[in-house]
């Protein structure tokens, strides 16, 4: 059975925000991790370089990231003579650039998780002869929980409601590229305000019950 443009829309934007949302955890953890425990000089500068997609403009990151990954940027260069071709316009393009503008979204909770767990639980664990991998997996990360939820609800939540950077990076291709969010602008301007208010409504109901689950579980505040 063939899908209607909209919903095809939404298993699209949901597969984005569930891939997105999976390889944040992965690779922000370990630099949640470096930030809540390093002393070294360089960790404001990755903090800030982490944090920079809540100031700067969508439609700034996807113009950057649309000349790195284009045939002339270092990175479309790699990925051609890799044999993976051109990244912009497809949806690993979109992949990439939602990791990189939902990324605060996911280390920033999870790296206050980490330190609002103090040195106390991880030496004790050293003193028990754990292993610094042991100790990470048995003590931090369950004492970290609430900070992966929050972290995983608000990434997932982040990259459904993206626009500027899926614009710049993915275009508006039905059935590859073309998000929720495009959905509901090319309704706008197509005048057809009644569908545009359905999902539009849609949106603005799960983002409201994402911060109520947050809120009212208590899982934005730390340990």
């Amino acid at each position: 059975m063939q899908l209607s443009p909209d919903l095809l829309a939404i298993v699209l934007t949901a597969k984005l925000a569930g891939m997105t949302t999976f390889v944040l955890l992965l690779i922000g953890t370990p630099i949640a991790w470096w930030l809540a425990r390093s002393h070294s000089r360089l960790r404001s500068v990755v903090g800030a370089i982490v944090t920079l997609p809540l100031v700067l403009p969508p439609s700034v990151l996807g113009f950057y990231l649309l000349v790195l990954m284009g045939p002339e940027g270092v990175v479309g260069q790699f990925t051609q003579a890799m044999g993976m071709g051109l990244l912009p316009f497809t949806f690993s393009g979109l992949v990439v650039a939602s990791v990189l503008y939902s990324m605060p979204f996911v280390v920033q909770p999870i790296t206050q998780a980490f330190s609002a767990m103090g040195d106390a639980p991880m030496e004790a664990a050293k003193t028990l002869r754990a292993s610094p991998c042991d100790a990470f997996f048995t003590v931090a990360l369950p004492l970290a929980r609430p900070g992966f939820i929050t972290a995983a609800v608000l990434g997932f939540a982040h990259t459904v409601g993206e626009f500027g950077v899926v614009l710049m990076m993915g275009g508006n291709i039905p059935g590859k590229t073309q998000v929720l969010s495009m959905v509901i602008y090319n309704h706008v301007e197509a005048l057809e305000y009644a569908h545009a208010h359905w999902l539009a409504g849609g949106m603005l109901c799960f983002s409201f019950l994402v911060l109520l689950l947050l809120y009212g579980r208590g899982w934005n505040r730390q340990p």
